[in-house]
């Protein structure tokens, strides 16, 4: 009985010994195979922190292929933070003229679409105050929170213009422009704010909200000494309109086709003014009545300046710079033969 349980017991034993060895050989292999994948995955990276130096690039160093980084390190992203500022308007500089941006406006389903757009043209001129002159009886809730929202410099005026002047049945009464009554509060304001002997450097720019400007132009009218001018396009039935200078630099006349015999045949969007030639001519106002359509400019720079005194600016009035977005009357397609337009300006 003795011998029976001796035997027995190493018996029950070696089952056990070889499940044992079954398993380990069975773990052993893919713990074996799981270290050297493991190594060979992270190895490589590594390698390639180690190389990198302290500015977070790789050393591709000399005969090292470019192509062949890339490629074997394609599922690598690095991601390169940067910090982004953005300011609005540009930073003011003491050493350039402020422009005084004149803007006449009025209520319409198009107003805040065009005044964004002008106000986001002129989000990147620096040293610029935009004057902005509401036709109503108070300043609207629209175009004041339209102002804050911009970030730009803004004198925020309003005055009304009589009914009586603005419609007569269906047609506006011509004897006052619209826009005239605005731009005559603007200059008013220019002068009771800045004394006549105001040593500031500044110029005078009558900016309407339906047209479209190129910010080249805002750098060209800052050097104006008087009066500057420049072509602006799509106007009064021609792709541009334009004064005529000579050989030397000087305006000798008009290229147009509405009243060439106007003083000043030029569209408001075509000159700008020094501001000591505002302040000092008190008496230069936009005429409210006994003017004809198209002498509103006529009636404000025969105050001011002679044909002489002209200073054309846009590479000697050829290049084009502002554009009417609307044009009230056809564009006339033959112009060119009429010698009215150069073929060869860009408009």
């Amino acid at each position: 009985m003795g011998n029976e349980e001796r035997w027995v017991q190493p018996a029950l034993e070696m089952p056990k010994r070889r499940d044992i060895l079954a398993i380990v050989l069975i773990i052993l292999p893919w713990t074996l195979l799981i270290t050297v994948w493991h190594q060979s995955t992270i190895a490589p990276l590594l390698a390639v922190h180690k190389d990198e130096g302290s500015d977070g690039r790789p050393d591709l160093g000399q005969g090292s292929d470019l192509k062949e980084y890339c490629s074997s390190d394609r599922d690598i992203v690095e991601v390169v933070r940067t910090e982004y500022v953005y300011t609005r308007p540009p930073p003011w500089s003491d050493n350039l003229p402020t422009i005084h941006v004149i803007t006449p406006t009025y209520s319409r389903p198009v107003q805040k679409a065009e005044l964004t757009r002008l106000s986001n043209t002129l989000l990147h001129v620096p040293n610029l105050h935009w004057i902005l002159v509401e036709d109503s009886q108070r300043r609207t809730p629209l175009v004041t929170r339209m102002l804050r929202e911009t970030g730009l410099n803004y004198t925020h005026l309003n005055v009304e213009t009589p009914r009586n002047y603005k419609l007569r049945g269906d047609m506006r009464d011509p004897r006052i422009p619209r826009g005239t009554m605005q731009r005559n509060l603007a200059l008013r304001w220019l002068r009771e704010t800045f004394n006549k002997n105001n040593s500031e450097p500044g110029i005078v720019y009558f900016a309407d909200d339906d047209n479209t400007y190129s910010l080249e132009l805002f750098e060209e009218m800052r050097t104006t000494r008087k009066v500057s001018v420049w072509p602006v396009a799509f106007v009064g039935g021609l792709r541009y309109e334009s004064p005529k200078v000579n050989a030397v630099g000087k305006v000798y006349g008009w290229k147009t086709v509405f009243d060439p015999h106007r003083p000043f045949a030029i569209d408001m969007a075509g000159f700008a003014v020094n501001l000591r030639l505002i302040l000092q001519r008190s008496q230069a106002y936009f005429k409210l009545r006994g003017v004809k359509g198209g002498y509103q400019e006529s009636s404000l720079l025969r105050e001011l300046v002679t044909l002489n005194d002209l200073e054309p600016k846009a590479a000697n009035c050829t290049k084009i710079l502002v554009w009417h977005t609307r044009t009230e009357k056809p564009v006339l397609v033959n112009e060119g033969k009429k010698g009215f337009t150069d073929p060869n300006v860009e408009i």
